[in-house]
């Protein structure tokens, strides 16, 4: 566990510094409708950059079944990393764990994220802060839900995997947009930040 979580900040972190100066690296519907309900997103990008994430998701998910089909003994069925709750969770943790685990750390994420982002905040150390802040998350997270707070990565995998994937998909997509909104309702309103 401490393996995926460390790869997943990693890559968050790589991929800021590689391409935020061109996109702000959002790779994440609910961080983007966060960032917009903070003041810090224009309405006009929001749907282009979500059906951007999803799709590029999904392309991503399709890369990797590929690599893991090719080993023996591979099946889709037994997950493929998708996120789920009851018996399809990792640690078997209910609906409701689910939903809070996934609110709190997405509006947590959301927080991080625009601290590190804020104007004020030191120049150049905002990816060291997310990348450290999603591995947090995912070592928190990966024994409840298999850690979504991004629907996109739920997405991409839940469509390879189908059936209960899919059918468990609506909590992964609610539960982060949720957990965004109040990650920036709390920074403009609580912290006090404006953009």
């Amino acid at each position: 566990m401490l393996g995926v979580s460390l790869a997943f900040g990693l890559t968050v972190l790589t991929m800021a510094y590689a391409i935020g100066h061109i996109s702000g690296c959002h790779l994440n519907p609910a961080v983007s409708l966060g960032l917009w309900a903070g003041g810090r997103f224009a309405s006009k990008d929001l749907v282009p950059y979500i059906v951007s994430q999803v799709l590029g998701g999904i392309v991503a998910g399709g890369v990797l079944y590929v690599i893991a089909s090719g080993k023996a003994g591979f099946d889709v069925s037994a997950g493929f990393a998708s996120n789920g709750y009851g018996e399809h969770s990792p640690g078997g943790y209910s609906l409701l764990a689910a939903l809070v685990i996934e609110i709190v750390m997405t509006m947590m994420f959301l927080l991080v994220i625009l601290g590190a982002t804020d104007k004020r905040a030191p120049q150049g150390f905002a990816p060291m802060a997310i990348g450290l802040c999603l591995t947090l998350i995912h070592l928190i997270s990966i024994p409840v839900t298999n850690t979504s707070v991004n629907p996109a990565r739920s997405t991409a995998v839940a469509v390879f995997v189908g059936d209960w994937a899919v059918a468990q998909l609506w909590l992964f997509w609610v539960a982060p947009i949720a957990g965004a909104l109040l990650g920036a309702v709390i920074d403009r309103f609580v912290v006090g930040r404006q953009g």
